[in-house]
């Protein structure tokens, strides 16, 4: 409705300028010079006329494109003018600032939802941008760092200089695992920087979380996990002493007094020399058990070399095969790539792999088509790995949270340190050792 408006009064001006134009020219032909400067007075007021009104309607959008640019939604075109077209426009104009208003407050309210929901977090979060500004930075992250303002990345280096080199040369990186000490106290914080694309510039996302409390939660289950099994090995190994010596006590010691050499009888003897010898064996075996925990606490460093996956696998299966071949259990091993080589201790992966495979092997004892299929690889990440896996029964989720507390087992026989020396050496490589069970039971090694 405006455009027309405007273009109709445009076609109109120009129309009339046309014809003025056309009869100066006219009468100043016939020598009407009177008549032709009277016209061309007109002719130059039209003209002027529709410059000045071209104008004012450039200078209205102008405005109106100034203010939306400044952020200034004040501006206020009048609307009862003499001039319809006019009227029309300004009423339009008003319309348009009133809902980009309108969409301005509503977006300033949702960035400040959202910068409420970033400042509340329990977890930090600030971004740089390619020169190493820090464009944002919400509080939780500053009391992490115990530094504030965050500006710069350059910053870091006054907080921990370890920390400024994994920003330094300013590249995404996956999540690790960062120790923040300070006059606070020690934090454990897991960082991880994400690239983003905001309005055509590259970004860098950076997420830290203090997972100090996590591991305090952790460490003490485990404690907890490790006391009960303790508990309850200690406690099978001393109750049988604790009720075999009573017994044998009653044959030396009747009430408070001692029993006399004529008293003892051939039963009684060999009654004694039996309990002696099951006091003996179980003192032994209490004996191993704390030899396996001396053996799980002196984990030696690891005297890593490249080793290629070929070379440890190959041996694995001969250590294995024996068994397997009895009892018919097939044992699968792929390597790929071929030339695939992992920086290890060859003894202690190789002490790592057996154990995996005989616990296959014992979980395929009476099964028919049982398999064991062991995968050297490269993940998609690029983390080697190795994965064991066979097809038995399984582990219960309720035991996969236990299988690698030390000396927790489930067999009859077995210290139960198997799979968390496993763990402990794994550890020691800078690696993890992970397990799934469902319709197979897959354990897997993944390396630095």
């Amino acid at each position: 409705m405006v455009s027309k408006s405007i273009y109709y009064q445009l076609v109109f001006r120009i129309i009339l300028i046309a014809v003025c134009a056309l009869l100066t020219a006219f009468l100043f032909a016939k020598e009407h010079y009177l008549l032709g400067g009277i016209l061309s007075i007109v002719f130059i007021g039209q003209t002027y006329a529709l410059i000045h009104y071209v104008n004012q309607t450039n200078r209205k959008i102008a405005y109106f494109f100034d203010a939306i640019k400044n952020e200034d939604f004040t501006l206020r075109f009048p609307e009862k003018l003499s001039v319809k077209s006019i009227e029309e426009l300004n009423h339009s104009l008003n319309m348009l600032n009133n809902m980009i208003q309108d969409i301005h407050l509503k977006k300033q309210a949702q960035e400040q939802y959202y910068q409420e929901i970033l400042r509340q977090a329990d977890i930090g979060i600030f971004t740089v941008n390619d020169k190493g500004h820090i464009l944002y930075a919400n509080p939780t992250v500053q009391d992490l760092l115990n530094y504030r303002p965050l500006n710069h990345v350059k910053q870091l280096k006054q907080i921990d200089p370890e920390l400024y080199e994994l920003f330094e040369a300013l590249q995404p990186f996956e999540s690790t695992i960062h120790s923040l000490g300070n006059e606070r106290g020690k934090k454990e914080l897991t960082l991880k920087c994400t690239p983003i694309s905001i309005e055509g510039k590259q970004l860098l996302l950076v997420i830290v979380h203090d997972i100090q409390k996590e591991l305090d939660d952790k460490e003490t289950d485990s404690w907890v996990k490790l006391i009960r099994v303790l508990t309850h090995e200690i406690m099978n190994t001393i109750t049988p002493i604790t009720s075999i010596s009573e017994s044998i006590l009653k044959y030396f010691k009747k009430g408070n007094e001692l029993s006399t050499p004529d008293e003892f009888g051939e039963l009684q003897i060999k009654n004694s020399a039996k309990g002696l010898e099951v006091i003996k064996e179980q003192g032994n075996d209490l004996m191993s058990f704390v030899q396996s925990y001396r053996t799980f606490l002196s984990v030696p460093e690891p005297d890593r070399e490249l080793i290629p996956a070929s070379k440890i696998l190959e041996k694995v299966r001969l250590l294995l095969q024996e068994y397997t071949n009895a009892h018919d259990i097939i044992l699968e091993i792929t390597i790929e790539p071929d030339n695939l080589e992992l920086y290890i201790d060859e003894k202690q992966l190789t002490q790592i792999l057996l154990n995996l495979g005989k616990n296959a092997q014992q979980a395929l004892e009476g099964q028919e088509d049982g398999k064991i299929v062991i995968i050297a690889g490269i993940s998609p990440q690029g983390k080697k790995y190795i994965t064991v896996t066979d097809n038995g029964p399984g582990i219960s989720p309720e035991m996969l949270d236990e299988v690698f507390v030390p000396f927790f087992t489930t067999k009859s026989t077995g210290t139960g340190i198997g799979l968390s020396l496993s763990k402990q050496i794994m550890r020691l490589h800078g690696g993890s050792i992970r397990v799934t069970s469902n319709e197979t039971t897959t354990f897997t090694l993944t390396f630095q």
